[in-house]
């Protein structure tokens, strides 16, 4: 990496003095005391790496052709296992947005349908049925999840390790993707495995008072389709995985907010690089090029590291009240139509990413506990597409209708929900003990094709 130092002499009239150096040094560094900055390229790639949360989100922005090379090459020590997350599916616009809405309050919709071991007349132990049954009726469960958002399973002694867990995705004929943060290897895998495709689902202790919002999974240009989340081990207390249906958020939420936030979209900011306190020991009239110099190197550290596009914006603030960079996503719409049954649902983090929701969150399960400069790093926020901010009452509207429509599942051993991840937003509750819980992710499934055929049949029949 290229290092860059600034001497920051006492003397205002002395030239300042660039001294670039070739280092070894992966890390960022002040030095205050010593008058010193050192700024590091590869510095902020690997902080912008660990920092990333499996809650983040990135707008809709094609990767350019280097990034594609590069993860081309990225992968071929792993073709073998499973592939890149697939892209987003943004789909068309909306037409109207509000006949959309409107409709939506008159449709009946079903949420998560659960099936038990013993309601099949299988006991719990019966792996050898539970498997048989999964691969019999393995498109039925999966149109199931589309139709409903979420299947659950319970009384399944066949996922209650990884070995079976596989099996009986496999059985459905879900087809495997990377983790979305796999750029960043931000996720470790549940046995420790580099290339093993079940990820560990945020147990660390460290983060056990943290309310982890509701979110679809989709990080820069890439959403896994489906996802299947399985407890290995329940904590003590608390701990339950959340879902919410997405089109009741949308069916729920105030008419004018609705066209507010698809009219001007929504971006999030996805991270603060909280270190440059520091330009403030520049003189006043080299700032602004000190500044823009930071900003570039920054920029060029993140692309190099992620394959998605962010754009870095000056503020201060952050937890020193210092001068920090916030990296923006490009605009997006919160809500859009379904890939395969083309209803309208809700796609926004905002539950997740909102400051202020967070912040209020602190007030009943305590301050988030920040331990490493990669947790400070993962700080984000919501606002408008053109980058307005977004009311307190609007937030907390947003907060309210997703609440409402959230579901508490309390998982044991075995115990597995499958989700299309466009349709069922998740999040995870606090909880004290000892927590396993894994995830899978898949980019499609096996019969899917079939699936938008029928649906776009019967929407041609509706309409004939």
């Amino acid at each position: 990496s290229i290092d860059l130092y600034y001497i920051v002499s006492s003397d205002r009239h002395q030239t300042p003095r660039f001294q670039p150096q070739s280092t070894w040094n992966h890390y960022l560094l002040t030095k205050p005391t010593d008058n010193m900055a050192k700024f590091s390229i590869s510095a902020v790639a690997l902080a912008i790496g660990a920092g990333i949360s499996s809650t983040t989100a990135f707008a809709p922005v094609a990767p350019a052709a280097s990034r594609q090379n590069a993860a081309a090459l990225h992968m071929s020590s792993v073709a073998e296992q499973s592939p890149l997350a697939p892209l987003t599916v943004w789909g068309e616009k909306i037409p109207n947005i509000l006949e959309s809405h409107k409709e939506s309050k008159a449709r009946k919709m079903e949420f998560a349908p659960t099936i038990k071991s013993s309601d099949l007349g299988l006991a719990s132990d019966d792996v050898d049925g539970q498997l048989a049954y999964v691969k019999e009726h393995a498109m039925e469960i999966k149109q199931q999840m589309v139709d409903n958002g979420a299947v659950i399973f319970r009384e399944f002694d066949l996922m209650k390790e990884q070995d079976g867990f596989v099996k009986f995705y496999e059985a459905l004929g879900m087809k495997t993707c990377l983790d979305p943060l796999h750029s960043v290897s931000a996720r470790p895998t549940v046995n420790g495995e580099k290339n093993s495709p079940v990820y560990e689902a945020v147990n660390k202790e460290s983060r056990k008072n943290f309310f982890i919002g509701m979110h679809n999974e989709f990080v820069g240009t890439r959403a896994p389709r489906a996802a299947a989340f399985v407890c290995f081990k329940a904590a003590e207390e608390g701990g339950e995985f959340l879902i919410a249906d997405g089109r009741q958020v949308f069916r729920d939420l105030k008419e004018d907010l609705v066209d507010k936030l698809y009219n001007r979209n929504i971006r999030y900011s996805v991270m603060e690089l909280p270190f440059f306190g520091w330009v403030d020991n520049f003189p006043e009239f080299l700032q602004p090029g000190v500044m823009g110099a930071v900003k570039g190197l920054a920029s060029a550290a993140i692309n190099s590291k992620v394959d998605f596009s962010v754009d870095l914006q000056w503020g201060e603030g952050g937890y020193d009240n210092v001068k920090m960079l916030q990296a923006r996503a490009p605009s997006q719409p919160p809500i859009l139509v379904h890939p395969v049954t083309g209803e309208p649902h809700w796609f926004c983090n905002v539950h997740s990413h909102s400051s202020k929701l967070r912040k209020d969150r602190e007030s009943i399960y305590g301050a988030e506990r920040f331990e490493d400069g990669a947790s400070q790093i993962n700080k984000s926020d919501m606002f408008y597409g053109d980058d307005g901010d977004i009311s307190d009452e609007d937030l907390e509207h947003m907060d309210e209708v997703t609440m409402k429509n959230v579901q508490f599942v309390k998982m044991t051993e075995g115990d597995v929900v499958l989700l299309d991840n466009y349709k069922c937003m998740h999040g995870r509750n606090v909880f004290d003990g000892t927590r396993k819980h894994g995830v899978a992710w898949f980019e499609g499934w096996e019969g899917e094709e079939e699936m938008k055929a029928k649906a776009q049949q019967s929407k041609q029949a509706v309409v004939a």
